[in-house]
């Protein structure tokens, strides 16, 4: 991981996501004078579940790779996040640790944001507030999903749920499954290895899949989802 900091070279409000573009020139100074930029290398671990806190971290390139350890070695794949989305915000509610673990699927540029002028801009800035929220929201859907998912679904079903994710429109231009192993597959589906292994071969005898070395390809996405639905 790298470090730079100074608003001259990171914090550009022009080139950044719409959520700052709602807030006023000096509050948009105020929060570049409270952050350092990040940079860390694919697979490099950003942070730990259980870590302490202090700051926000804010996405401008690249994807992370957000997960939660259950026991053992066990993991839980929660979600891909990507440009303009934000990592540990409950921390601007006082939450001093991280629930989740982080680490980069890609290169990737971070903004580490202090916590208190951040909460300072949502209490002044509805608009900005709301687009937060409706942000955050998003994730919250998604996680009623894996639950969802994890209750209710057989294999192929939680397999189908979270290939059908990650071929989804918003990972379209970053070649998602070239960045994952057949693990982290398993991790987001949360069965095994084998399982994966094993359905995939399902899938692409059932012309539902076309498998590339790493690369996935669905040709048929409404097969897949309703196998998803299924269950």
């Amino acid at each position: 991981m790298s470090k730079q900091g100074g608003p001259h070279n990171d914090f550009d409000k022009r080139t950044e996501p719409d959520c700052f573009h709602l807030i006023t020139q000096e509050d948009y100074e105020s929060i570049s004078e409270n952050r350092t930029q990040l940079t860390y290398l694919r697979d490099e671990n950003i942070f730990k579940q259980g870590a302490f806190a202090p700051y926000v971290l804010f996405i401008q390139t690249g994807l992370v790779k957000v997960y939660i350890q259950t026991g053992g070695k066990k993991k839980l794949n929660l979600w891909i996040a990507r440009s303009g989305d934000f990592l540990a915000f409950s921390c601007v509610f006082g939450e001093n640790i991280y629930h989740y673990s982080a680490v980069a699927l890609k290169d990737s540029e971070l903004l580490m944001i202090e916590k208190e002028s951040l909460k300072k801009l949502l209490n002044t800035n509805p608009e900005f507030a709301l687009r937060i929220t409706s942000k955050n929201y998003g994730t919250e859907k998604h996680l009623l999903e894996i639950v969802t998912n994890l209750s209710s679904k057989q294999m192929r079903g939680k397999l189908a749920s979270s290939l059908l994710y990650l071929s989804s429109e918003v990972f379209l231009k970053e070649q998602v499954f070239d960045l994952l192993i057949r693990q982290d597959i398993a991790d987001f589906a949360s069965i095994s290895v084998e399982s994966v292994i094993k359905f995939l071969k399902e899938f692409e005898k059932e012309g539902i899949i076309a498998l590339d070395g790493k690369n996935i390809k669905i040709p048929d996405p409404e097969k897949l989802s309703a196998i998803s639905k299924t269950g």
